[in-house]
């Protein structure tokens, strides 16, 4: 379980860094962020959180977990649009990070040098197991990674990959458990062999 860091700096010192949970579909990405920034409300810290607008899977504003825990968010087009919206807060969470274009790479970047804890979630590789989106860079650009991993619906073992079940070659295809299963290496490659 991730712990907030404690880096030995005075309350009135803001150190700001960027964390980032990543993995397959249900792996529990969102679950973790709702848990970190929880964590952050419940100590009294101003949090902002942030989602793509194209996300409407299981609520137009909410991020929610496949799990159907939710917190309260703010849908947005543009990384960009996150400067504006996340400058007097603490934290800042960020989900569904892969749908977003590269710019959230600058602005992660940019909050956490303004001495902002950013918590970034999303997907590390597509469905063809490629790296995904803005993902690849913000793990190099951050201070903590936690790769999450779910269960193999076909075989059981650690699962890293998001299997898509049905025929689309679209990269970007929103859907659940009807479209994508979580799979092992193995497992995956046995299906995109078939």
């Amino acid at each position: 379980m991730f712990i907030e860091p404690q880096i030995g700096h005075s309350k009135n010192e803001k150190r700001g860094w960027i964390e980032v949970v990543c993995g397959s579909m249900f792996s529990g990405k969102t679950e973790e962020l709702i848990r970190r920034l929880n964590r952050a409300l419940i100590a009294k810290q101003k949090v902002e959180i942030f989602k793509p607008a194209i996300d409407t899977r299981y609520h137009a504003e909410n991020v929610v977990s496949h799990n159907e825990n939710s917190i309260r968010s703010t849908p947005v087009q543009f990384a960009n649009d996150i400067l504006l919206l996340a400058a007097n807060s603490d934290v800042v969470g960020i989900d569904e990070a892969q749908f977003f274009d590269e710019e959230l790479v600058k602005v992660s970047r940019n909050l956490a040098n303004a001495g902002k804890r950013v918590i970034v979630a999303g997907l590390d590789m597509d469905f063809s197991g490629n790296p995904f989106g803005p993902m690849p860079e913000l793990m190099a650009v951050a201070e903590f990674i936690t790769k999450v991993h779910a269960i193999c619906a076909q075989c059981g073992g650690l699962a890293s990959f998001s299997y898509r079940t049905t025929a689309s070659t679209k990269k970007v295809v929103l859907g659940e458990k009807d479209q994508y299963e979580p799979r092992c290496r193995q497992c995956f490659n046995k299906g995109n062999r078939k």
